[in-house]
């Protein structure tokens, strides 16, 4: 890992299209600005987790009810087990 100090006001370089800023520094926390292309993602670690997690989970086998009520979520028109049997005509 390299480690750079850098005061407020200051930047730092990645590529020539990636440009960190150092915005403000309280005893608490450091602010940070980030100028990138649009193509390119930027995310705070824990979000990106929780991406990753729930695409995880998003492909794990539903169960019961609520695997039911998941499904309908994702395509409404599918019909189930559970549905009513259509009206007679």
């Amino acid at each position: 890992m390299l480690v750079i100090r850098r005061r407020q006001g200051e930047a730092l370089l990645l590529g020539p299209d990636i440009e960190l800023s150092v915005l403000e520094i309280t005893p608490s926390r450091v602010t940070i600005g980030v100028s990138a292309p649009r193509e390119i993602v930027v995310l705070r670690r824990e979000v990106a987790e929780t991406r990753e997690a729930n695409k995880a989970a998003s492909h794990l086998p539903n169960q019961g009810v609520l695997g039911e009520w998941a499904a309908r979520l994702r395509n409404p028109r599918q019909h189930f087990p559970s549905d009513p049997p259509p009206p007679a005509r």
